[in-house]
C-alpha cells in the first residue's frame, strides 16, 4: 500500500501504457508521418521512468545509498517491462505484433529519461527539498 501513495503518477502512468499496449488500436488511413510509433514508444517510456526518478528522489531525500533500488525501478523495470509487453504482443494477441524496433525506442526513452533527470534535476530536486 505504500507504494500506491510513494507513487501514484507512476502507477498510473504504469497502468495507462500497460492498456495502450493491449487494446485493439483502430485502423488509420495514413500516419502523421512515418515512424510515428516509435515517437510515442519513446515518449511513453521517457515520461514513466522520468516520474518514477522524480517520485522516487521526492521520496527519498538524499538517500545515496539506496539509489540502487532507483535504477532498478526507474531503468531496469521499465526496459524489462517493454520487452515482456513486446513478446506477449506477438505470441498472445491476434491484432498486435511485436517489434523490437519498438522495444529499443523504449529503452531509448527510458535513457534519455535517466539522463535528463539524474544529470539536470536531481540536485534542483534535492535542493528545494532540503
Amino acid at each position: 500500500m505504500s507504494y500506491l501513495k510513494k507513487y501514484p503518477i507512476s502507477l498510473t502512468l504504469i497502468a495507462v501504457v500497460l492498456y495502450l499496449s493491449f487494446f485493439r488500436p483502430p485502423t488509420l488511413e495514413a500516419p502523421l508521418f512515418e515512424g510515428i510509433d516509435k515517437v510515442v514508444h519513446f515518449c511513453m517510456y521517457a515520461g514513466i521512468s522520468g516520474v518514477l526518478w522524480f517520485e522516487f528522489m521526492r521520496n527519498h531525500i538524499r538517500q545515496e545509498a539506496i539509489m540502487w533500488h532507483a535504477w532498478i525501478g526507474a531503468v531496469i523495470c521499465p526496459i524489462g517491462m517493454s520487452g515482456l509487453i513486446e513478446l506477449l504482443q506477438e505470441y498472445c494477441t491476434s491484432y498486435r505484433g511485436g517489434d523490437w524496433f519498438d522495444f529499443l525506442a523504449n529503452t531509448a526513452g527510458v535513457i534519455f529519461s535517466t539522463v535528463l533527470v539524474r544529470r539536470l534535476f536531481q540536485s534542483f530536486i534535492w535542493k528545494v527539498k532540503k
